[in-house]
């Protein structure tokens, strides 16, 4: 078997999409499955070795308070060549990278492939798509035309397929323990008596930060030994610098983007985990990161923090809403736990930095709780080794391949798709201009 990991983000930065699709090629190739990944350029250059095709553009875009890609392929007959060389059996879809998907899935070469696509975004808050829900429309029509299967990284992100008739599953994102575990070296730089509180992500709007600053600025009137450390970088780094000096916050350090073993030195260098996220996270990626490094983590109550901390963890419960192969792997078993070690109790209502505070504060005049609850994170986060994520995968392709040889009706042409979401989107477009 040979399998295309197809992403719609550029690789140029880091990233929740980026991390998953190299982690789960690094374990299909100890399996011996040949896999190459296939990403659009953003930078002439930009080269990730033999490994990874660069295929179409990438041009940064904001949408729905993120960053974003918008992708297209000036020369579609790259998208010929390249698929005819490398002769796939799968497809794997990362995201719905307009209008890239719909130019490969024309291709001629990808009616043979099993084409799945994993879904990582929660779409559900954005304005953009409650004012055209045509494209949404749209993306179910496209998905039921060519596409064989459908993964959610959470339950809430299968309700934008809620019309697709194919298999769908929950299937969450994976880490790689090896990588994110207590046993990293520390930084030494803040190795001292201090507390550590640790953010890590976009400083953009959906991420939050400025309400994690409002919630320390709080804190550091009540404790003189807290440090809070930023890693990240984003177009509103400048508003939350600025916010800092203003109100004299001190010990508030602002690290950039980190990668790798770095990274991870950054983890293990907190004491308390915080992701003040407001809206539009499907999984609590940097959670888990968090938690594989043994630590307490405090965030805001968003939809998929929601059901990744309170219990509703895929690798707990059947992951399975509308059919299909999944579940808990032979041997597993849902393990009791408190809210309060959880992390279950530790979610403050988003944008309610005073709650974030009094959350926090419970950490900080606890230690032995915060060591509780970093000792969970380490049993939870090995439910989501890559070895099992990995493998739930390939049973689902096995099942859509085998739903697929019994499909026994002819899908929609492109055109005749494409004509139904014209008339939509003209509807759509009447509603907003009344």
């Amino acid at each position: 078997m040979k399998v295309a990991l197809i992403s719609f983000h550029s690789f140029f930065k880091p990233g929740g999409v980026k991390s998953h699709i190299l982690g789960l090629a690094k374990e299909f190739k100890k399996r011996k499955i040949k896999t190459k990944i296939i990403v659009p350029r953003r930078n002439l250059k930009e080269n990730y070795g033999k490994d990874v095709i660069l295929l179409g553009t990438s041009f940064p875009i904001n949408f729905a308070g993120t960053q974003s890609d918008f992708n297209i392929n000036f020369n579609p007959f790259a998208i010929d060549r390249t698929l005819k060389k490398e002769k796939f059996d799968v497809l794997h879809f990362h995201n719905f990278g307009f209008p890239s998907i719909l130019q490969i899935l024309a291709s001629p070469f990808t009616s043979n492939t099993l084409n799945i696509l994993t879904f990582h975004s929660n779409v559900e808050g954005s304005k953009f798509l409650k004012r055209f829900p045509s494209l949404l429309y749209f993306m179910n029509k496209i998905c039921q035309w060519k596409i064989d299967g459908i993964i959610g990284v959470a339950p809430l992100v299968l309700k934008t397929f809620k019309n697709y008739k194919g298999p769908k599953i929950v299937i969450p994102n994976g880490i790689d323990l090896k990588k994110f575990n207590p046993r990293i070296p520390k930084l030494k730089k803040f190795l001292d008596s201090k507390i550590n509180i640790l953010f890590v992500g976009r400083i953009e709007e959906r991420k939050g930060l400025i309400y994690l600053l409002k919630a320390f600025k709080i804190l550091a009137k009540k404790f003189s030994n807290l440090r809070l450390i930023i890693v990240g970088e984003g177009e509103l780094k400048r508003n939350c610098e600025d916010y800092v000096k203003k109100n004299d916050l001190n010990n508030v350090y602002f690290e950039g983007a980190k990668t790798g073993k770095e990274l991870v030195s950054y983890y293990n260098n907190c004491d308390i985990f915080c992701a003040p996220s407001i809206f539009g996270e499907s999984f609590g990626l940097v959670l888990l990161e968090a938690m594989a490094c043994g630590k307490p983590v405090v965030a805001f109550a968003n939809q998929g923090y929601k059901e990744f901390l309170k219990g509703l963890q895929p690798a707990h419960h059947p992951p399975v809403p509308f059919g299909g192969p999944g579940g808990p792997l032979k041997g597993e078993r849902p393990a009791p736990y408190r809210n309060e070690v959880s992390g279950a109790g530790f979610l403050a209502k988003p944008r309610d930095f005073r709650e974030l505070a009094q959350k926090i504060e419970i950490l900080i005049k606890n230690p032995n709780l915060r060591k509780e609850m970093g000792e969970w994170g380490i049993g939870e986060a090995k439910k989501y080794s890559w070895p099992k994520i990995a493998e739930k995968v390939l049973d689902f392709y096995q099942f859509c391949q085998k739903q697929k040889e019994k499909r026994s009706q002819k899908p929609l042409s492109l055109k005749a798709i494409l004509k139904k979401v014209d008339k939509v989107l003209q509807r759509d477009i009447l509603d907003w201009l009344r």
